[in-house]
């Protein structure tokens, strides 16, 4: 039993009681026995008004599983001892009572501003804390159009606007994120924001990143393990840099090993070599790491101003891996107390496990690289956004160019002398919006005619652009941005057709037209990732259709037996030619595809062995039956 002492345990006890008859008033209108459809027997013939429409079934069963789980659960952990919180207790009715008349949205409405008047104090329990994180997210999701939501955020933000930017581990439970402005998926897209959010920290929610109270009933513990690497911080001294490494809080992301692996050597001691790499590569990728664990020194003093940067507050929901939080967000543990930390740790910018088994909970130690934590897969037609990374990929890749690249080079550097620090950012977020991510550059700086402004009267030479295309394909590369032959082939295709652009709006005279929409750039000939099977792919065969061949005296058709005949890796290998799994598609080019299996040029792998291409051809002089 948690201490309610900084919540009023009257009004505590009436939200239960409220919530538990919006739970039953959910039940009846799922049940088809809601009684607010009826009318009162006084005034059985008296026009009846048109009641309001209810949210869909889905929802409404999803907002049941949310009060139970994420609402009564909590705030029935707080009521004293010996109450029956089974009942609604004897509360006397008041005006804002949950009436079955009022439609079950404006209960939750009603009911998340209740919960968040209660929690808007400095020192409300965890549990009430994750109550009115649901109660929001559902009030927001229930809400009857996207203006509808907002106005809502607006009204709850008012509420609790007293409260600092805050996360606190629950005890065994969820992250309670307090007015957090700025979360994101890994690829820099936004996620919807409420004042209040509770982020699952148990890594089993349905409704991941938001939590679903799955940790009450999954035995999660936030508890740290015994057996977790020791807290001892490393000093590694180098030529013109000292490193400092605490192994104890390293959520091992391999940004450092991956991207300057003469330094940072996986699996040799020792594992920091400071006089393998350039000092800026050094200082890039000790600003880079995501959980704090790196840091370094000049000339004997550290450089933690350096490294801890100036950055708003901000949470990204790493790709299956931890929150990577940025911007020095306090972080609360389970006792109210700010969270005890490694020694030499960052506060500016730290990772916090997400998947519900590091060994130094709250933070992340890599756990999820060993029990194979993952997200929803990605869409199976990526735009170049998604698969190249998103905008931290494409902000790593222009930060490099212009940081490394374009200062050393004697062509490019009286270009960029004067651009403004933003810049790296600037050029990420158009390339990002042009790649089909957000509209980063549109809303934040101008869109196209901001853009064509930044090259009018500029007259650059070919050379310039030409060199401009070069680096920032190397960036790239050393950006660790995707490197198969489609994302690059539409890549480098965007890259010189719009530097080209910009040469030729930059020149004297120009007349470029103005008011145009940021170009959208596809993949090249619809030559995706997927549409072919790599030579240096493993050769594992995943799920499809199940091989059928007909028997003699059986009809054949495409769905029973020709679809069957094509694998998963032949379909995939076709696509950008034509479906293998589409009768029409088949039947199109049915005579062709007979002609290459004949000869054995298709499937790519293999001839086929002849009692299928017999099938095939029996299946086109049937006249080719779906």
């Amino acid at each position: 039993m948690i201490n309610s002492d900084d919540a009023d345990p009257a009004a505590l006890l009436k939200l239960l009681a409220d919530v538990r008859q919006v739970q039953r008033h959910i039940t009846d209108a799922l049940s088809g026995t809601d009684a607010h459809a009826h009318a009162d027997s006084a005034d059985a013939n008296a026009a009846e008004p048109e009641p309001e429409p209810e949210p869909e079934p889905e929802l409404l069963r999803s907002a049941l599983i949310q009060l139970a789980n994420s609402v009564i659960r909590p705030l029935t952990l707080l009521a004293p001892a010996g109450t029956d919180v089974g009942t609604d207790a004897d509360i006397a009715p008041t005006e804002a009572t949950p009436d079955e008349h009022r439609p079950i949205d404006a209960e939750i409405w009603r009911l998340a501003q209740a919960a968040t008047d209660l929690r808007a104090t400095t020192g409300a329990p965890a549990q009430l804390i994750e109550a009115t994180a649901a109660l929001q997210d559902l009030t927001c999701r229930l809400a009857s159009s996207p203006e509808e939501a907002a106005a809502r955020i607006r009204q709850l933000t008012e509420l609790q606007s007293n409260l600092p930017t805050t996360i606190q581990a629950a005890a065994d439970g969820p992250y309670l994120v307090t007015n957090a402005d700025t979360i994101t998926t890994w690829l820099g897209e936004p996620l919807p924001v409420r004042p209040q959010l509770a982020l699952c920290r148990c890594g089993a929610s349905a409704t991941k990143p938001i939590c679903d109270g799955t940790h009450a009933t999954n035995g999660f513990t936030g508890a740290k393990s015994p057996t977790r690497v020791a807290d001892r911080r490393d000093t590694y001294a180098g030529q013109q840099v000292t490193v400092y490494d605490n192994r104890g809080i390293c959520a091992h992301s391999g940004l450092c090993t991956d991207r300057l692996p003469t330094v940072f050597r996986q699996g040799q001691e020792p594992f920091v070599a400071p006089s393998g790499g350039r000092m800026d590569e050094i200082v890039r990728a000790v600003r880079a790491c995501p959980s704090g664990a790196l840091s370094f020194a000049i000339e004997a003093r550290e450089a933690r101003e350096q490294v801890d940067q100036d950055r708003p507050p901000a949470i990204e929901v790493s790709k299956d891996g931890p929150y990577r939080v940025t911007g020095a967000i306090p972080l609360i543990g389970p006792d109210g107390e700010p969270e005890p930390r490694a020694e030499g740790s960052s506060t500016e910018h730290y990772s916090l496990c997400r998947c519900g088994q590091s060994q130094n909970k709250p933070f992340c130690s890599g756990m999820h690289w060993y029990v194979d934590f993952q997200d929803p897969p990605a869409p199976s037609e990526p735009t170049l956004f998604q698969w190249c990374g998103g905008l931290p990929a494409l902000t790593r890749m222009t930060r490099l160019f212009y940081e490394k690249y374009a200062p050393k080079d004697p062509l490019l550097a009286p270009v960029f002398a004067n651009m403004s620090p933003d810049h790296p950012e600037r050029v990420a977020a158009w390339l990002g919006e042009t790649f089909g991510g957000p509209a980063r550059y549109t809303e934040d700086y101008g869109g196209y005619d901001r853009m064509v402004s930044q090259h009018m009267g500029r007259g650059l030479t070919e050379e310039q652009r030409a060199r401009w295309a070069q680096l920032i394909v190397r960036s790239a590369g050393e950006a660790g941005l995707p490197s198969d032959p489609e994302f690059r082939a539409a890549f480098v295709s965007y890259i010189e057709w719009g530097s080209r652009i910009a040469l030729e709006n930059s020149q004297p005279g120009a007349h470029p037209p103005m008011h145009m929409p940021v170009p959208r750039w596809w993949w090249v000939c619809n030559a995706t990732p997927d549409a072919r099977v790599s030579a240096l792919a493993v050769q594992t065969e995943p799920e499809g259709p199940v091989m059928t061949l007909p028997t003699d005296n059986e009809p054949i058709s495409f769905d029973n037996h020709i679809k069957t005949l094509f694998r998963p890796m032949d379909h995939q290998s076709m696509k950008f030619v034509f479906d293998l799994w589409s009768h029409d598609d088949v039947s199109r080019h049915a005579d062709a595809i007979l002609a290459r299996l004949r000869q054995g040029s298709m499937p790519c792998d293999g001839a086929w062995p002849k009692e299928r291409t017999d099938a095939f051809e029996r299946w086109i002089q049937a006249g080719k039956p779906a």
